[in-house]
């Protein structure tokens, strides 16, 4: 994989160039931004460049390019958690190897989801950005910036990865997933500017589920309690579950907003459930739209910081307008 193949993020694609052509690299960098928009992959790619000799790195064709398509390049090391964390002991290995130069090109480091070091892993990387060794960069791919230490943020240059736009990302689904045009632009405009989620959403009791809830949303009685109750029973049990369906209730109390304010369907999300948002636009007020689309989004942060999950549901969905 090639720069020209990543979707979006011209900006970000323009500095790591610049930085290469003028032999600016830093010892660390930062890739932050929303989940599944392109961040891990980037980093690939660079690490790619950095080892590869051609006049427009990376080529896909030598040796190195090779060897890191197969996953086996010696130069390029990838550390995960290990269950919830990323551990000590792989900050401590990680430290050994850049006690040596590598024998040609850059021996890079790419720590996915960065934030899960546990508090000893983080200290004893910052004792590594301290004292950075030529030869080596490290690469930190995180969605939660905020949840990692400023000592660490300091030491590292941020390239921001933003959502993508919805074209990006329905052309993404046809041209890489094979997708008919029409499911492409349901699922990039429900996809919140992320590849990875339209992919996971990329399934039949998706949109079985997305319909229901807005459905639920059209006919919704506040007066009927146990009907609220009982749907509350719908979201799941999983944290990553409850978060899918927030998101479809946020934006469907979103879409219903736009299109009461601006009567603008080409800007819903849910744009091919049009007739059902006007249902649901027609049955709130602007000011119960923006009070349930807050509601929603104080229950998605604390589920987010596990709180408990049925009671959390239980009362956003007595608090909805």
């Amino acid at each position: 994989m090639r720069f020209k193949d990543i979707y979006g993020h011209e900006k970000a694609i323009s500095i790591l160039k610049s930085t290469m052509a003028g032999d600016r690299i830093a010892h660390a960098y930062l890739f932050h931004g929303p989940e599944g928009v392109g961040k891990r992959t980037t980093a690939s790619v660079f690490a790619r460049a950095l080892n590869c000799d051609a006049e427009d790195p990376p080529c896909d064709a030598c040796a190195s390019c090779r060897k890191a398509e197969h996953k086996n390049h010696p130069n390029i090391i990838t550390i995960r958690a290990e269950g919830q964390f990323i551990k000590i002991a792989a900050i401590k290995e990680l430290q050994a190897r850049m006690a040596f130069r590598p024998g040609e090109g850059k021996r890079v480091f790419i720590l996915e989801e960065a934030d899960r070091m546990n508090a000893a892993a983080a200290n004893a990387l910052l004792k590594i950005l301290e004292e950075p060794s030529s030869g080596n960069v490290l690469l930190l791919a995180t969605a939660r910036s905020h949840a990692l230490p400023m000592t660490i943020l300091s030491r590292c240059q941020h390239l921001r990865f933003a959502p993508l736009p919805r074209e990006e990302v329905a052309r993404f689904l046809r041209e890489k997933e094979g997708m008919e045009a029409a499911t492409a632009e349901v699922l990039a405009a429900a996809s919140g500017g992320s590849i990875g989620r339209a992919i996971e959403m990329n399934r039949e009791e998706y949109i079985a589920m997305r319909n229901g809830i807005l459905e639920h949303l059209a006919q919704d009685n506040p007066a009927d309690l146990l009907k609220r109750l009982a749907f509350a029973g719908r979201f799941g049990t999983e944290r990553e579950e409850i978060l899918e369906r927030l998101r479809i209730l946020r934006s469907g109390y979103r879409d219903g907003l736009v299109l009461r304010e601006t009567g603008a369907k080409e800007s819903l999300v849910f744009g091919d459930r049009a007739g059902v948002i006007e249902a649901i636009a027609e049955r709130l007020s602007g000011r119960d739209l923006l009070h349930n689309i807050a509601a929603v989004s104080a229950a998605m942060s604390a589920i987010t910081q596990n709180a408990n999950k049925p009671l959390t549901l239980e009362a956003m969905l007595i608090k909805l307008a």
